[in-house]
């Protein structure tokens, strides 16, 4: 699917676009000549060729890295520069200035962002405002993280800077300030546009720009879902919560770029990001991908950081992280027996298999998203300690309450990995909110005192 409906192809230019060939007239007047016959074959197979559609996979070679983010080393790479559409990749940038801006105080996550009749106009993937509708910026990012809504970034691009095409020049500007030497943005979205381009090297440090330059926001990459007006969209990114360590950043996909993804993976010590561009499908792109983890993440290292710090970014190079807490209130959670839904007591719960029942939960299903992939997994990532917050009647509860502790643990769970699993109880089915990926029970354990004191009930289980 083609977020815009475009027949833009790699490479491909429109016939007045074409330059005009000095010697036109010559070979012109050859071709009306005894040069007719000879070219008559080579003019047959050139229209048989015109007439196949060009697939991504033909228009240019696939594209791949894998970066040590902790050396800078890179432990794989096919046609890394090779320069490819971003599509929805260019949303990172976009969610870079906009995580830029509200720490120079030039907006907050509280503010509001009004749509304008271009916004509004923009090609699905969208979130539906209509023109003089407004958003919070704390949605819109959420928006951009799981819908990959293009009404949202356009949004954002006029909101920072009174137009779109003002907003693309800046995120070139900084693109270049971070070292993306061949990356170039003429919209906020990545809907098509023949002279947006990027390459997976530069994605690449993208990726890891955003999580060395604004740690305390990269939580919001590996959201579940996120809910708007009682619908709930959920994030795009298969990988997570289903390939164990990785904890976003973002998929991508048009027509001409292919099937895009960008994977920032902490396991063990080791951190990788890695980049594949121009899938054939979301399947094929999401295997590819997981096999360069499992591939080259052991042969990360597992020592201190040794490379330089990105350039580009806050001032001193980078800040601290610190906890995001919600500005929205928690639902009431109280524990209640597994079998009875009676009631539990402190005492009742230590040792027990219990659930936590929760109030005021958004309900409904989740639209097909638009690269027709499934939402949060419902299986454990991997073996090991996890921990559990509570069990809802909904997977939409289950996933609201991950959200929520993803939000204001801060840097507690920055290694966990959410996922929901299904139980079946009296006859009644519930969904567990878990994080899995502790190595051992010190380690979750301690993860739940941490926990805790952000108003959260939590059990250590293995």
């Amino acid at each position: 699917m083609n977020p815009c409906g475009a027949r833009h192809r790699y490479g491909n230019q429109d016939a007045r676009s074409r330059p005009h060939h000095p010697h036109s007239g010559h070979w012109a007047r050859l071709r009306r000549h005894g040069f007719r016959l000879l070219a008559a074959p080579a003019l047959a197979v050139g229209i048989a060729l015109a007439a196949v559609p060009v697939t991504p996979a033909q228009a240019a070679p696939n594209a791949a890295i894998v970066v040590d983010a902790k050396t800078g080393k890179v432990l794989y790479s096919s046609n890394a520069d090779t320069k490819r559409f971003p599509a929805s990749l260019t949303k990172m940038m976009t969610l870079y200035m906009l995580f830029e801006a509200i720490e120079t105080g030039q907006t907050s996550l509280n503010a509001r962002i009004r749509f304008s009749a271009r916004a509004a106009g923009q090609a699905p993937s969208k979130l539906g405002l209509k023109k003089g509708q407004s958003i919070r910026v704390k949605d819109a990012i959420l928006a951009l993280v799981t819908k990959s809504a293009n009404d949202v970034a356009t949004a954002v691009g006029e909101h920072l800077a009174g137009t779109e095409s003002a907003f693309a020049k800046r995120m070139t500007k900084k693109a270049r300030s971070l070292g993306m030497s061949k990356t170039t943005f003429k919209n906020a979205s990545g809907l098509p546009n023949k002279y947006q381009v990027t390459t997976a090297r530069d994605m690449a440090l993208l990726g890891r720009a955003l999580r060395e330059h604004y740690p305390q926001y990269f939580h919001y990459f590996k959201t579940p879902s996120f809910t708007y007006k009682g619908r709930r969209y959920r994030n795009h990114n298969k990988l997570l919560g289903s390939v164990s360590g990785v904890d976003g950043i973002k998929t991508g996909y048009t027509r001409a770029s292919g099937f895009n993804l960008v994977s920032s993976v902490r396991k063990g010590n080791r951190e990788v990001v890695a980049v594949v561009i121009g899938g054939d499908t979301g399947k094929a792109r999401n295997a590819r991908m997981a096999g360069l983890i499992k591939k080259y993440l052991p042969k990360a290292s597992r020592g201190a950081r040794t490379v330089a710090r990105i350039p580009g970014g806050p001032k001193g190079g980078g800040i601290a992280p610190r906890v995001a807490i919600a500005d929205y209130p928690l639902p009431r959670i109280r524990p209640v027996d597994s079998a009875t839904g009676a009631p539990m007591t402190v005492a009742n719960i230590i040792g027990a298999n219990s659930v936590f029942a929760l109030d005021a939960l958004p309900q409904g299903d989740a639209p097909p998203d638009d690269e027709g992939e499934a939402g949060l997994p419902q299986t454990p990532p991997d073996s090991g300690w996890k921990i559990q917050l509570a069990a809802a009647p909904t997977q939409a509860g289950a996933e609201d309450v991950l959200n929520r502790a993803l939000a204001r643990a801060g840097t507690v769970l920055a290694d966990a990995t959410p996922y929901t699993e299904t139980v079946e109880k009296s006859g009644s089915t519930l969904f567990r909110a878990r994080f899995g990926g502790f190595a051992t029970k010190a380690d979750a354990r301690s993860a739940c005192t941490q926990i805790k004191k952000k108003n959260f009930d939590c059990i250590a289980l293995q």
